[in-house]
C-alpha cells in the first residue's frame, strides 16, 4: 500500500511538472480546455490542467515577413507579367488568429495574388511601372481590412519586383538607352557652353586687366615725365636765376668799382670773343670798339713775336 502511494504520488509530480510552462516574450499560447477556448497566456510562468487543457497554438507576436513568388498578372492593356510580393504583417489576436481561418498563411497568400490581380488589372503597363507606391498603398489597405477578422494587421505591402515580358523589356532598354544617350548629350552641350562661357568670361576679365593695367602704366609714365618736366624746368628756371644773380652781383661789384673806360672796352671784347666762338657767320663790331681790337692784336702779335 505504501508502494502505491509513493507511486501515485510521483505520477502527480511528474504530471505537474509536466504541465508547468514558461511564455517566452513576444509570444502567447493558446489554451483550450476539454476541447474548447479557454484563455491566452501571455508571458511568465503558468500552469495547465492534466488531460483537461492543452495548448492549441503558440503564436508570435513578432513583426512577421511572407515573400511570395513571383504571380502572373495581365494589365489593362493585355501586358501579361510577373510580380512578386512582401507582405509585412503583425498577429494581434491570437485567439482569432488561431480560430478565425484554415491555415492562415496559404489564406494570406492567396489574398495577396487575387487582390494584387484586381488592382494591376485595372492600369496599363506604363502606370504599372511608375506607380508601385499607388499599388503598395491600396494592397495593404484592401489587405489588412480583409485579414482583420483573421487577427492580423497587414503593416505593409511592397512590390519588389515587375517583370515585363522579353520583348517589351527589351524595347524598354532601348528606350532607356536612347533617353540616357539624350541627357548625356544634353549634358556636353551644358558642360561645352559653360566652358565656353567660362573661357569668354576669363578673356574678358584678362582683357580688361590688361586695359587697365596699361592705362594705370600710362598714367604712371605721364605722372614720371610730368615730375620730370617739372623737375627740369625747376632746375632751368633756378640755374637762369643764378645766372641772373651772378650777372647783377657782378654789375653790382663792377658799379661799386667805379670801372674807367678801358675796362669797359675789355669785358666788351671778352663778351664778343664769346659771340665769335658761336655758330655766327657775321660779326659786327662797334666803331669804337674797332681801334681797341686792332690795339689788343698789335698787341698779342708782340707778345707771340
Amino acid at each position: 500500500m505504501f508502494i502505491f502511494v509513493l507511486i501515485l504520488l510521483i505520477l502527480a509530480l511528474v504530471l505537474a511538472v509536466t504541465n508547468i510552462f514558461v511564455v517566452q516574450q513576444s509570444r502567447a499560447y493558446v489554451i483550450e480546455r476539454l476541447g474548447a477556448f479557454h484563455c491566452v497566456q501571455g508571458v511568465g510562468l503558468h500552469f495547465k490542467w492534466p488531460f483537461l487543457d492543452r495548448i492549441a497554438r503558440r503564436v508570435s507576436l513578432k513583426e512577421q515577413v511572407l515573400d511570395y513568388p513571383p504571380q502572373p498578372v495581365i494589365t489593362k492593356d493585355n501586358v501579361t507579367m510577373q510580380i512578386d510580393t512582401v507582405v509585412y504583417f503583425q498577429i494581434t489576436d491570437p485567439k482569432l488568429y488561431t480560430y478565425g481561418v484554415e491555415q492562415p498563411m496559404a489564406a494570406m497568400e492567396t489574398l495577396t495574388a487575387t487582390t494584387l490581380r484586381n488592382i494591376i488589372g485595372d492600369l496599363e503597363l506604363d502606370q504599372t511601372l511608375t506607380s508601385r507606391d499607388i499599388i503598395n498603398t491600396k494592397m495593404r489597405a484592401i489587405l489588412d481590412e480583409a485579414t482583420d477578422p483573421w487577427g492580423i494587421k497587414v503593416n505593409r505591402v511592397e512590390l519588389k519586383n515587375i517583370l515585363p515580358p522579353q520583348d517589351i523589356q527589351n524595347s524598354m532598354e532601348k528606350q532607356m538607352k536612347a533617353e540616357r544617350d539624350r541627357r548625356q548629350a544634353i549634358l556636353q552641350a551644358e558642360g561645352q557652353k559653360k566652358s565656353a562661357i567660362l573661357i569668354a568670361e576669363g578673356e574678358k576679365e584678362s582683357a580688361i586687366l590688361r586695359a587697365s593695367a596699361e592705362k594705370e602704366a600710362a598714367i604712371l609714365r605721364a605722372e614720371a615725365e610730368k615730375q620730370a618736366a617739372i623737375l627740369k624746368a625747376d632746375g632751368e628756371a633756378q640755374a637762369i636765376l643764378a645766372i641772373q644773380k651772378a650777372m647783377a652781383d657782378s654789375l653790382e661789384l663792377l658799379n661799386q668799382k667805379a670801372p674807367n673806360d678801358q675796362v669797359i672796352k675789355l669785358k666788351s671784347i671778352e663778351a664778343m670773343q664769346k659771340i665769335a666762338d658761336g655758330k655766327a657767320t657775321k660779326i659786327i663790331i662797334p666803331s669804337e670798339m674797332q681801334g681797341l681790337v686792332g690795339m689788343a692784336s698789335g698787341i698779342v702779335e708782340a707778345v707771340n713775336k
